[in-house]
């Protein structure tokens, strides 16, 4: 279990490492858009995985826990979150600093539920018996 989900995080901090950079070069650098991106994104994967495989597929518990808790959970990354939001209000940018959290945490809530819906449809559609 533990090799798998160090795996799965080497796998998700190099994804997490490469969106940063991306989106240090092509957004505005005084918004955490790496960050929000990767949440909002590992949000709905994990949503959707959780819906149409892991729930659903008989998956092996050390596959399940590497991506979900190694890919997923080093991609996604609460703490940068709640230190970007610190300084973007020690910094007096209230209103950035509030979209941002207000984005992160609503959105990060809406996309789950949305990935962990279409991963049911898609689990529906093929005819497997959904145990949610």
């Amino acid at each position: 279990m533990y090799i798998g989900v160090g795996f799965g995080g080497i796998i998700g901090s190099l994804l997490r490492y490469f969106l940063s950079a991306i989106s240090g070069e092509y957004f505005i650098a005084a918004f955490p858009m790496g960050t929000l991106t990767a949440n909002l994104a590992g949000s709905y994967v994990l949503g959707w995985l959780t819906s149409n495989l892991f729930e659903n597929r008989g998956l092996h518990p050390v596959l399940v826990a590497g991506i979900g808790t190694g890919v997923i959970g080093s991609f996604t990354t609460f703490s940068s979150f709640a230190l970007e939001s610190v300084l973007l209000f020690e910094s007096g940018k209230y209103a950035v600093a509030l979209i941002y959290v207000l984005l992160s945490s609503g959105g990060g809530v809406f996309l789950a539920a949305l990935g962990y819906k279409a991963g049911l449809r898609a689990s529906i559609k093929r005819g497997e018996n959904v145990k949610c």
